[in-house]
């Protein structure tokens, strides 16, 4: 079987279901310990084993395994790896994650962000990166793959408008969404978010350029990451974390750091995303018309409860999902009609015209 010293990694994230998964492992040898992956550049990654660090590869054949289910490794999967003769660390096999956060890039392939998370803390901050509907974003994507949501409010000492931002997103949000508002550099932010914390919990930060991760970060986590200001005329901040890391709480737990997020297409079908909006499908169920579509019709339930913006960006993030899920050939069909339909709409103004 393969080593597992559960005392030891626990520090690292360990939980009993990661390792039964781990013991299941094929052992090429009997010299295969089980470590996990703090941090990844390129085909180069920094493993852990609960007493140093070290820099290990992958094996050639698991490389190419993992790029045919799209599931690359990434930071926080826990690995088997061996030593070679010359002291050269390999990873040979990598234990299925219990979550796995991901997105979908633009051309539709998918990015893994980060593995075996318990919450994600989703980080913005209350002065001009503040976009509630962003925020509806981000808590549809991590629920959607298994992972819980907490809403970390950051620059509540400096913003001017944080009051009233605050109260927006609790206003706005479900009540099972922990909504946070914290200053960062304060170690009263440790208190805080202490339930996250303990040992065996990983936490993912996640959230765009400036919103104050990486402060957060060296707050929780002693980590020493360099932080960087935010531009005055749109508050957007540059990319002090260029890669993701994981890093040990004094206080147990472990907290994976990760770049800016630019773009967060969900890697969930329709109907995943939707149950991330508990309200609207709680509510949809009380609409006088089974078909309801929350457009205006008769004893719509959900019209009579939910802010319209946020309606608004539920059924955006449907038809986006929607989207995703057609094939190439749906979608040559789909800008095929919306231009027919355009075409047919222009030909009529004309007429009228003449």
């Amino acid at each position: 079987m393969i080593d597992i010293e559960f005392e030891t990694l626990q520090a690292l994230g360990l939980t009993q279901a990661i390792a039964a998964r781990a013991a299941q492992l094929s052992v090429p040898g009997p010299d295969m310990r089980l470590a996990r992956i703090t941090e990844s550049q390129r085909d180069c990654f920094t493993l852990h084993d609960g007493r140093s660090e070290l820099l290990a590869r992958a094996l050639p054949r698991l490389v190419q395994q993992l790029q045919a289910i799209a599931e690359p490794l990434t930071i926080g999967d826990w690995v088997g790896m061996q030593a070679d003769a010359h002291g050269q660390a390999w990873i040979v096999e990598r234990v299925q994650p219990v979550t796995q956060i991901a997105r979908r890039a633009n051309d539709g392939r998918r990015q893994p962000l980060a593995s075996n998370v318990d919450a994600a803390l989703l980080v913005m901050g209350l002065d001009a990166d503040f976009n509630a509907r962003r925020m509806e974003r981000y808590i549809a994507m991590v629920r959607a793959c298994d992972v819980a949501p907490v809403v970390v409010l950051t620059k509540r000492d400096i913003a001017p408008d944080a009051p009233a931002r605050i109260a927006e997103m609790y206003g706005r949000l479900p009540a099972t969404v922990p909504v946070l508002p914290v200053n960062a550099l304060s170690r009263q932010t440790c208190a805080e978010l202490g339930p996250w914390l303990h040992a065996g919990q990983t936490l993912v930060l996640l959230g765009s350029s400036g919103a104050g991760k990486s402060t957060l970060i060296n707050t929780l986590a002693d980590a020493g990451q360099s932080t960087g200001a935010v531009r005055k005329g749109d508050g957007r901040g540059r990319h002090t974390t260029t890669a993701r890391s994981l890093h040990r709480c004094a206080h147990g737990g472990c907290i994976i750091d990760t770049p800016g997020l630019r773009t967060f297409r969900p890697d969930a079908d329709a109907r995943t995303l939707a149950a991330s909006f508990e309200d609207v499908q709680s509510l949809a169920q009380h609409c006088r018309f089974r078909d309801c579509r929350h457009e205006g019709e008769p004893g719509c339930a959900v019209l009579a409860h939910v802010d319209g913006d946020r309606l608004d960006n539920y059924k955006k993030l449907m038809r986006d999902a929607q989207r995703g899920e057609l094939t190439a050939l749906e979608r040559i069909e789909l800008r095929a009609k919306w231009k027919a339909i355009g075409k047919a709409g222009s030909q009529r103004a004309r007429e009228k015209k003449g």
